[in-house]
């Protein structure tokens, strides 16, 4: 029979090319809208890419102070009046906020592992997504007239997982972040003394 499938080297060439189709992100379009490739299908918001994504993480790791100087007790004390409180915060905020993005990446992380029904949580609303995205490449999911956009298609996600999110207590879960991240931030843009070239910078500035 002449239409045999193909067998020996060329089968496993196939394969592979098969393979690199689905998961190559070379094919994938920048704004996450074209391409053939696994991750041009799954990738959600448009004009982002994980190239982009791991641009800004390169960025931010880069730009970190030494956590050793960041940590330093000795550079520690208690402003001596208002004003330089908030010349603190305002400078240590702007010189540290890497640190504190990463502390902040950080909070969330061990709020979520700490927390297995939020885990489930968030594995059924990307569940719900994933289903949802993949029957909108199978054809246009129209709801009310209206066709279903990436941004619809997460807050669908939203809904039907939010039963789930409330039991897993996300809202306190977010208020527990949030005023944790607040507390260490703030007390340690507060209490950090400004180095030395902060300071004349500071007093260089116009008033």
């Amino acid at each position: 029979m002449s239409s045999a499938a193909p067998k020996g080297e060329n089968c496993l060439v196939d394969t592979d090319s098969k393979a690199g189709d689905l998961f190559s992100a070379e094919n994938a379009h920048p704004t996450g809208t074209g391409g053939t490739g696994m991750l041009a299908k799954l990738w959600l918001p448009k004009g982002l890419s994980a190239s982009v994504a791991k641009e800004w993480f390169d960025r931010r790791r880069l730009s970190i102070r030494p956590w050793a100087s960041f940590v330093d007790q000795r550079k520690f004390s208690k402003p001596r009046n208002f004003g330089e409180l908030c010349q603190r915060v305002v400078k240590n905020v702007e010189v540290y906020n890497s640190n504190y993005t990463f502390i902040f990446l950080g909070l969330i992380l061990y709020c979520i592992i700490s927390s297995p029904m939020l885990l489930i949580a968030l594995a059924v609303f990307a569940g719900a997504f994933y289903i949802i995205h993949l029957k909108s490449l199978e054809s246009k999911l129209v709801l009310l007239g209206k066709e279903l956009t990436v941004p619809h298609q997460m807050s669908l996600a939203g809904l039907v997982s939010l039963p789930v999110f409330w039991l897993a207590g996300a809202g306190a879960a977010v208020f527990w972040v949030f005023g944790a991240t607040l507390f260490v931030i703030g007390s340690h843009a507060a209490f950090r003394q400004l180095e030395g070239s902060d300071l004349d910078e500071l007093l260089m500035e116009p008033v």
